[in-house]
């Protein structure tokens, strides 16, 4: 079986937890900064804007850097939802035998599984019949620090 330590902790969603933060209403410029407003347009519930399925949502912390070429790295918390469909070329987390990582799914015309890397250092998994496979729920956030 190949290392796939890539999962370092799963977080269940709160579904009373309510995080209001403030919502400027300017937008912010990724070039030439603009002169901030002060106006304040109300406020955002990251919960009720990011989670669509409370119920078949989790968070999971990312160990490996297998995803790096896309900008998941050891730490990234992902917000992942089991209600989704998953279908090529989606960010699923997965489950190998007893292991958990988090890969591009890849289904060929024949009908073949992969697990896609995005970091050049590791190699595609293929599904195969004899394998203990599962996917768990696809991918819609990533959060890191910066």
């Amino acid at each position: 079986m190949r290392k796939l330590k890539e999962v370092a902790k799963i977080y269940r969603i709160s579904q009373f937890t309510k995080i209001a933060r403030p919502l400027i209403v300017s937008r912010v410029s990724a070039g030439f900064p603009s002169p901030a407003e002060d106006y304040i347009e109300g406020r955002i519930d990251l919960n009720r804007e990011l989670i669509k399925h409370p119920i078949s949502t989790f968070y999971i912390r990312v160990t490996g850097d297998s995803m790096r070429n896309i900008g998941i790295f050891p730490n990234t918390l992902l917000i992942v939802d089991c209600a989704l469909e998953t279908t090529d070329g989606h960010i699923v987390i997965a489950r190998l035998g007893d292991e958990l990582c988090v890969k591009r799914l890849s289904i060929a015309n024949d009908g073949g599984i992969w697990l896609l890397p995005e970091n050049e250092c590791y190699a595609p998994i293929e599904i195969t019949e004899e394998m203990d496979f599962e996917i768990w729920g696809r991918v819609i956030y990533s959060i890191q620090p910066h």
